[in-house]
């Protein structure tokens, strides 16, 4: 198994990227999705989370209120925290088993974790080791842009969610490879098939580390 970490930004472009390279051929494995079956109701990280933050944050029928919970951390770095300390033990876990069953079916299988968080996950010690790590980055004003003209966000509401991710210059500085998603859309493809088409060439040169 080669496995691949991809991150971006909030309306960098990474999700095009990780279902593009899906479509050539890796197994993407989702990091918002894993996240929230982590806190699915019943489950011991909801559980956790009520423990820590109130019921407040739970809806009526019994799922995690993400408005309220977003409320509550959006200002607040320790509340952050104690919720990646919640979450992100659980989604390692169920990653890990998701790898393990990818490179079960297909010993030479392209993994591609697709993760928002990379930076912020890369800080626990007993985190993924990746063969690759790839960025997708765009300048603050293109993202800016984009979640005002397509997700229909305020220009402040904008800025908000940039500001409380990972910096580019954190992002960058973890890169294997950048994908430069200023441009067009086509633009963007074209260089994930350009990183598709080099990885046998890196697998080569590079044995996995996983």
């Amino acid at each position: 198994m080669y496995l691949i970490g991809l991150t971006g930004g909030i309306a960098s472009g990474k999700t095009v990227v990780a279902k593009r390279l899906e479509e050539r051929g890796a197994v993407r494995v989702d990091a918002d999705k894993l996240a929230r079956d982590v806190v699915a109701p019943g489950s011991a990280g909801l559980g956790a989370i009520a423990e820590r933050f109130g019921h407040d944050v739970i809806a009526a029928d019994g799922s995690l209120d993400r408005a309220a919970l977003g409320a509550v951390i959006f200002d607040d770095a320790e509340a952050r925290l104690a919720l990646n300390a919640i979450t992100h033990p659980a989604i390692r876990e169920l990653s890990s088993r998701l790898f393990d069953e990818a490179a079960a079916a297909d010993p030479d299988a392209i993994v591609v974790y697709d993760v928002p968080l990379l930076v912020e996950a890369l800080a626990y010690p007993d985190y993924h080791r990746f063969d690759l790590v790839v960025v997708v980055n765009a300048d603050a004003e293109t993202r800016i842009r984009r979640l005002v003209e397509l997700r229909g966000l305020s220009r402040e509401e904008a800025v908000h969610r940039l500001n409380s991710q990972a910096t580019d210059s954190e992002r960058l500085a973890i890169a294997d490879v950048v994908i430069d998603s200023n441009g067009t859309l086509e633009e963007t493809i074209e260089q994930a098939d350009a990183l598709w088409d080099d990885l046998p060439h890196r697998q080569r040169r590079e044995p996995s580390r996983v």
